[in-house]
């Protein structure tokens, strides 16, 4: 078995620093995915937000520079170390697995910002209950995804789009390669997962590139320009409805 057969599926420790590059300056993320992130977000002076899924931290560092208190959670233990370089020694930054119940009190995050994330995971319930008890009402979870059209008709074979399926592929980012596993979800199974966990659909969005990226990247300009890529969602978490008021007798 060669190095790329023994290796973990979606194990960005053993191409952090090259994934980390990558990330930094290229057209997928640099000038598509996260730029329609940031669109969506707004102005989030004053917030606190969980940047779960934070990578070595390109998201985290621009809410922050946008004035928000951001804490960063990712798998991956070298992302973390990515990110703590970038961001200093006293940022929140922690590891962690968002399958899992997260170290957060209730109501305690205004936003959750879950980029390109949600498709390593076959359930998505569990953690968008997690998503949901840690936001406050009000609150909103941005989230991006593989697009379910490219991933049915661009990827490896999908015979049945209604039921959820997975893929595996390898990943090369210039001499490292990794093998990377990603599940894949119908557009309604996607949005059933959200009201499910409680949350209010607020956004669906396919948004077009940055066009500053236009001169820079000619060619990905004009296919992300005419093609699926990327499905974007804000969801919301309900504000209770105030009780009414009795009339005094």
């Amino acid at each position: 078995m060669d190095n790329v057969g023994r290796m973990l599926t979606n194990d960005y420790d053993s191409f952090a620093e090259a994934y980390a590059a990558a990330n930094e300056s290229n057209f997928a993320n640099a000038h598509y995915e996260r730029p329609a992130v940031l669109a969506l977000a707004g102005d989030v002076s004053g917030h606190n937000i969980l940047d779960a899924g934070c990578g070595a931290g390109p998201l985290t560092a621009a809410l922050r520079d946008r004035g928000a208190t951001v804490t960063g959670l990712d798998l991956s233990a070298e992302m973390i170390a990515l990110a703590r370089r970038r961001l200093g020694e006293d940022a929140d930054l922690r590891v962690g697995d968002i399958s899992d119940p997260l170290p957060f009190a209730d109501a305690s995050f205004d936003e959750v910002t879950a980029s390109l994330v949600l498709h390593y995971l076959e359930d998505w319930g569990p953690t968008l209950t997690e998503f949901r008890r840690i936001l406050r009402p009000g609150g909103r979870l941005i989230a991006s995804v593989d697009h379910p059209f490219v991933a049915y008709t661009f990827r490896q074979p999908w015979p049945d789009y209604f039921t959820p399926d997975t893929y595996t592929f390898t990943w090369t980012i210039g001499e490292h390669s990794a093998p990377m596993k990603f599940w894949r979800k119908s557009l309604g199974a996607m949005t059933e997962a959200f009201t499910d966990a409680g949350f209010r659909l607020s956004v669906i969005s396919e948004p077009q590139p940055d066009p500053a990226s236009r001169e820079l990247f000619p060619d990905d300009f004009e296919r992300q320009a005419t093609t699926p890529g990327f499905l974007f969602f804000v969801v919301e978490v309900p504000i209770p409805s105030a009780l009414p008021v009795s009339a005094t007798p």
